[in-house]
């Protein structure tokens, strides 16, 4: 990780949130309202018949999802870390071809490949490849205009369609992230739903923990969220992380995820070079992948594929995660809100899971 000389201000960040990090309450009040969500029949879920891994996690969040066989995309594709750019192009086509107006968004039933070159194929997706970007991977990227879009259709209303990865180190982990992403589902909605966490912890590493600048107050709360900010130097043990929903820090490597109390739908990433290359052979002493957080138990995260130095604006914001998720967003609404120079991210997740999205009222 690179320091970034453009790391302090937060050029591009919503209106209403200050770089010197307001508290939640405050935040919760200048930010503008989730209007919608993406919903089950607005996603499609491409699957690469070249890949088995891909056929029976798509197939099985087909069935899980109940999705009809018109949102389900087949593609053929190579199943390997990083896609050409003349790779992709097919598959972009393909894609193109075969996307209804319906569809907001994408399901990828697959953990690889995860890049397009330097960009991600979460944000090639939706964005464009973005070629310039891989001479100088340190450069400012091109604004995603998702970020601060609190809209629900964003193909008629952006041109364009957030994507993310059903991915883990398995089948059954994929199974697994699937079955945590439907049991969160309005998990949170209810007035008994009780009170849940979310960690904010800053390290004695300054360049990987620059979010700390965005951090609400310890304390603070929004709705039924408590902030706990931490300091690595004093933090609690794993197992006394109770009731986690957001779990964001800036280190290479996390040991005892699997201690963490996490809640369906939880959302967790770490602030590095590398979290967004699936393939990281962390025993090795490589940056821990983001997969790291699904296999312990999170439902959805973050991660940059190539050498992003440390702009703010390449990692999840905060304020903008936790506002847009405790107003009922998905996971995959939430995670794209929140990065405002997306190239190099790619999200890893179940799209649809929606801890504090209304109940459904019975027919």
């Amino acid at each position: 990780m690179t320091p970034s000389a453009a790391s302090a201000p937060v050029a591009g960040v919503p209106s209403g949130v200050a770089a010197s990090a307001p508290d939640a309450a405050r935040a919760q009040q200048q930010l503008p309202r989730v209007r919608g969500r993406l919903l089950p029949a607005q996603i499609g879920l491409v699957i690469n018949t070249s890949d088995p891994y891909s056929v029976q996690v798509g197939e099985y969040y087909q069935k899980q999802r109940k999705l009809s066989e018109r949102q389900v995309l087949r593609v053929s594709f190579p199943a390997k870390p990083v896609l050409s750019a003349a790779e992709f192009e097919k598959l972009q086509a393909d894609l193109r071809a075969k996307l209804g107006l319906e569809i907001q968004g994408l399901a990828l039933a697959w953990s690889k490949p995860y890049a397009v070159e330097c960009n991600s194929i979460t944000s090639a997706l939706a964005l464009g490849f973005q070629r310039e970007l891989c001479e100088a991977s340190c450069s400012p990227s091109k604004p995603s205009p998702y970020f601060n879009y609190w809209g629900h259709r964003p193909a008629q209303d952006l041109g364009l369609r957030p994507s993310m990865l059903l991915a883990a180190p398995t089948v059954e982990g994929a199974k697994a992230l699937i079955d945590r992403g439907l049991a969160s589902d309005s998990s949170l909605a209810g007035q008994f739903a009780g009170n849940v966490n979310v960690y904010l912890e800053t390290t004695s590493d300054a360049a990987r923990s620059v979010r700390s600048s965005l951090f609400p107050e310890h304390g603070a709360r929004l709705r039924r969220m408590t902030v706990q900010r931490v300091i690595a130097q004093n933090p609690p043990g794993l197992e006394q992380m109770p009731r986690t929903l957001i779990y964001l820090t800036g280190a290479t490597h996390v040991a005892g995820l699997n201690k963490i109390d996490w809640l369906p739908g939880a959302l967790a990433d770490h602030l590095t070079s590398a979290g967004g290359v699936l393939d990281a052979n962390t025993a090795a002493g490589e940056q821990m992948s983001a997969l790291a957080w699904i296999e312990a138990g999170a439902t959805a995260s973050h991660g940059t594929v190539s050498e992003p130095c440390n702009h703010l604006q390449k990692f999840p914001h905060p304020q903008v995660l936790m506002v847009s998720y405790v107003q009922g967003a998905t996971a995959l609404e939430t995670y794209w809100r929140s990065v405002a120079w997306p190239a190099q991210s790619v999200f890893v997740g179940d799209p649809l899971a929606a801890p504090f999205a209304p109940t459904p009222a019975p027919f």
